[in-house]
């Protein structure tokens, strides 16, 4: 990345970070002016000293949810990516299975992970299903619209040059399709965090969903805020990754 590049990405953030300083900054001065007890309102220096006291006991949860968050994704990319495959080549599968995916984001989670903690226990299954549950719809969704969205006319060029329906696939319908995962991607990984936090608070003994409801019970509001905190630079650390793998697979969207 050249010096101008670099420039550029820290002039584009220059925003954002102001915006970011000054809300701390005022968040900082009204906690301290009112006088806003800490259960209540910890200050960010308080958070900050929350960070230090606490590090070795969410160093002993964060992996737990790391844990959980990275097997459901990679298990609901999986599933996501091979039923939106299988549905894309057979009409009456994606006709009898689209509607119930759809169905199935008006059914509230936090209503069905209780029934998933009766029917397997409180062992690592239900978290993993939890998860999947929460991120294999945008993966499915849109690597299904991606592969939908294929250029006709170069499909109709290779079905007149004898082409396979595999080379059709490989050659026009799977690059558009993968950019369309890509985005899904990063919408599923983000709500794996939270599938995740909400499969820990319902039963389980490490985790930063743990930790988050313990401080809370216990009224540290400081250590809660930074728990969240925790919460909120793991899942940009996922799509952050995932922005750059797809870079590296597809450097040609970097220039659109």
């Amino acid at each position: 990345m050249t010096a101008a590049a670099i420039k550029s990405r820290i002039r584009a953030a220059a925003p954002a970070a102001g915006l970011v300083v000054f809300i701390l900054a005022f968040w900082q001065f009204f906690v301290t002016w009112r006088e806003v007890p800490r259960w209540l309102l910890p200050s960010p220096l308080d958070i900050a000293a929350a960070f230090v006291d606490s590090a070795d006991l969410m160093g002993y949860h964060i992996p737990v949810t790391l844990l959980v968050m990275a097997a459901g994704f990679t298990i609901s990319l999986l599933l996501g990516t091979t039923v939106a495959t299988v549905c894309h080549l057979f009409g009456p599968v994606r006709r009898a299975v689209y509607p119930l995916l759809v169905t199935s984001q008006s059914v509230p989670f936090i209503i069905i992970a209780p029934l998933l903690v009766i029917w397997f226990g409180f062992g690592l299954a239900p978290k993993l299903v939890l998860v999947t549950l929460v991120c294999a719809f945008p993966i499915t969704v849109t690597f299904l619209e991606g592969l939908r969205s294929a250029d006709h006319e170069a499909l109709d060029l290779l079905r007149s040059m004898g082409a396979s329906r595999w080379d059709q696939f490989r050659l026009v319908q799977l690059p558009p399709a993968l950019a369309a995962l890509a985005a899904g991607a990063k919408i599923a990984a983000t709500y794996a965090v939270i599938g995740a936090l909400i499969a820990e608070w319902l039963g389980a003994s490490r985790g930063l969903g743990v930790f988050l409801i313990r401080s809370m019970n216990s009224f540290r509001a400081d250590r809660a805020l930074a728990a969240i905190v925790i919460v909120i630079l793991i899942a940009l650390t996922a799509w952050a990754t995932i922005e750059l793998l797809t870079r590296w697979a597809m450097p040609w969207r970097a220039h659109l």
